[in-house]
């Protein structure tokens, strides 16, 4: 079955989950998904769901100060009705921040938690969006969790992420969770087997063997090189967390994820994503390569 099958059966069968997880690679279809089972939900002729204007869905995405979902709906919503997909960069460049670090603030929270505590407009379900959860910092979640966790009758969370290894684990935990296929390959990397030394030093322990991995990381030929690398271990990353969660891993995923997950904690990809991420932006802004590879190499191995 489909998910899209499976989602309107359970709204059939009245059996529908407090909180759900889309997980997509980037440009994925799962936004068009929650809009079809949301309307499926409230069985909404008039299409009013996927037009984004019924009064019990409500949607938050990452913004930036001062600007709120709310105030960025119509962008958000020219956006969305080019038929769901879109990647996260058509999406800051719609809400016209490009370049910026955008995130899901505790105002969000707070005005989402403020809707939450009326009755339903119309008296049945109320749903909340949250469109890239990895996105919300920690105040944010936690504002968050009791309802995730314990929602009033007839609430739906449905939750949109392109790294659910960077999804708190708090959040994830309470979520039902659908792996969509895999829709974009995996970053271009030209020598793949770099970061396969690298996982098997640290698997084994190996500090002196990880850093000569690190070293050999670090006089790739390029700034791009680098910078390619991060995003492909990145990739790993997330894969490695998926087989260690027991889902499907996508037709393209980076590294050897199947036979690392035993062998690593389960804590390690979501620390090591985050890691990966400081050291992409080091590179791009021209940090010498060497520190900046051999600091990640220490940081990586205090996680074994």
């Amino acid at each position: 079955m489909t998910t899209e099958e499976i989602l309107a059966g359970m709204v059939d069968s009245g059996r529908v989950p407090h909180a759900i997880m889309l997980s997509e690679p980037d440009g994925g279809p799962a936004f068009g998904i929650a809009m079809g089972f949301l309307e499926h939900l409230y069985g909404d002729a008039g299409g009013r769901v996927s037009k984004l204007i019924h009064p019990d869905v409500h949607i938050i995405f990452p913004t930036c100060s001062p600007n709120t979902s709310t105030s960025l709906m119509p962008q958000f919503r020219a956006l969305a009705a080019g038929g769901g997909r879109f990647t996260e960069a058509q999406l800051n460049a719609a809400l016209g921040i490009e370049g910026k670090s955008s995130l899901i603030a505790v105002a969000e929270a707070k005005e989402v938690l403020s809707s939450l505590s009326l009755s339903a407009l119309e008296g049945g379900w109320r749903s909340v969006v949250i469109y890239l959860p990895e996105k919300m910092n920690q105040e944010t979640a936690n504002r968050l969790l009791k309802s995730i966790e314990e929602p009033s009758e007839h609430t739906v969370f449905v939750l949109i992420t392109h790294a659910p290894e960077k999804v708190l684990q708090t959040i994830w935990s309470r979520c039902q969770h659908f792996q969509l296929g895999d829709v974009l390959r995996a970053p271009d990397f030209e020598a793949p087997e770099l970061l396969d030394s690298l996982m098997d030093a640290l698997a084994a322990r190996d500090l002196l063997g990880a850093l000569e991995a690190g070293e050999k990381i670090s006089a790739l030929p390029s700034r791009e090189s680098a910078k390619a690398f991060c995003k492909f271990a990145s990739d790993a990353m997330r894969n490695l967390f998926l087989a260690q969660q027991g889902l499907d891993l996508p037709s393209t995923a980076s590294g050897r994820a199947a036979e690392w997950a035993p062998r690593f904690k389960k804590t390690f990809p979501r620390s090591a994503s985050a890691y990966l991420d400081k050291a992409w932006r080091l590179v791009d802004r021209n940090v010498n390569t060497k520190i900046v590879f051999t600091d990640l190499v220490n940081k990586l191995s205090s996680l074994c």
